[in-house]
């Protein structure tokens, strides 16, 4: 890599901010100036070469540190793309017309992240913990920080909130009560984000648009509205965008989803992404055991003895029943 660097000398080192077509947009991490780039063409022959290729369709992702070289008119060309420290990822939409076991391929949402901020709302769309819950597992299989934002806190009483954010503090997660209408727990939002790379990702219509807004004035992303027939927001958002906000920070806005499945994890896996599993599972009967039938379970128990919610119990079993439909592995 060195003896590359002196060979090249005009090779700069940047962060993938976005793509579009062909093209990606990168950020100078020198002075942060968004550079167009393309892809060099050994990229294409190593990926066409790949014998997994059918399983991942992100080459390369926002967030992705490259290297790349200056053309004369101002665009630039990606020689290498670093390693990743990690990635939040989930199944990719199904393939159009396929029908068979395996067609789910996996979508890399952002790379070399400190943390993560998933978005929920009161209302508008309606609070789903079910929901919140997977992406909460998709999170954790990724091993990045979360947290957790619960919105538009003016629509609702609050002592309707304090019992899901007390749930989800007791477990372990950091959580965030704000509206956009009120101005409200911005200031304390805003301390975790200095210094660090944050993805913001949620449901579409949650607000994440506005919260960003206002915790960056100059953004300007567009604000889309909820639609009167699904009651469920509209996408405003068409890619995911890392946007520089100064003092070594970073910004991902990504686009609202519909539905979230976790990629890649399998049953006697999926315990570990549900933090308060951790203190029962090993003593449970069975190192294999699943947490949904089997004797001797500590998991189990600990929901009977009111130890582990029954809520995010009742979530475990939903997400196990549907965890190995559509692998590809």
């Amino acid at each position: 890599m060195v003896l590359f660097l002196f060979l090249k000398e005009n090779v700069i080192q940047g962060i993938i901010s976005r793509s579009e077509s062909k093209d990606f947009y990168v950020f100078s991490e020198k002075d942060h100036i968004l550079i167009r780039c393309s892809l060099k063409g050994k990229f294409k022959k190593d990926f066409n070469l790949k014998k997994d290729k059918l399983f991942n369709r992100d080459f390369a992702a926002v967030g992705d540190s490259v290297l790349y070289d200056l053309n004369e008119d101002g665009t630039g060309v990606i020689y290498e793309i670093l390693p990743r420290k990690n990635f939040i990822s989930r199944k990719a939409i199904k393939t159009r017309g396929a029908s068979f076991r395996g067609e789910r391929l996996e979508q890399i949402i952002a790379s070399n992240l400190d943390n993560i901020f998933v978005v929920t709302s009161t209302l508008e769309p309606d609070f789903n913990n079910k929901t919140l819950d997977r992406f909460l597992v998709a999170c954790e299989s990724s091993h990045i920080k979360t947290n957790i934002i619960i919105n538009k806190t003016d629509l609702v009483e609050e002592s309707a909130l304090v019992e899901w954010a007390n749930l989800y503090k007791k477990i372990g997660y950091r959580v965030f009560l704000t509206s956009a209408i009120n101005n409200s727990g911005f200031v304390n939002l805003a301390k975790y984000l200095k210094g660090k790379k944050n993805l913001f990702w949620g449901q579409s219509g949650v607000g994440k648009s506005s919260l960003l807004n206002l915790l960056y004035p100059n953004l300007n992303l567009k604000i889309g509205e909820i639609s009167n027939y699904t009651s469920k927001g509209t996408h405003t958002t068409v890619t995911s965008v890392m946007i520089f906000v100064g003092a070594d920070t970073y910004i991902i806005d990504t686009p609202g989803v519909r539905e979230i499945d976790p990629f890649g994890i399998r049953k006697e896996d999926l315990g570990h992404y549900f933090k308060e599993f951790e203190n029962f599972i090993g003593d449970c009967r069975f190192n294999t055991c699943t947490h949904h039938h089997e004797p001797g379970c500590a998991v189990i128990n600990a929901v009977e003895n009111n130890t582990i919610s029954a809520e995010r119990y009742d979530s475990y079993l939903r997400i196990l029943d549907t965890v190995e439909k559509d692998m590809n592995f």
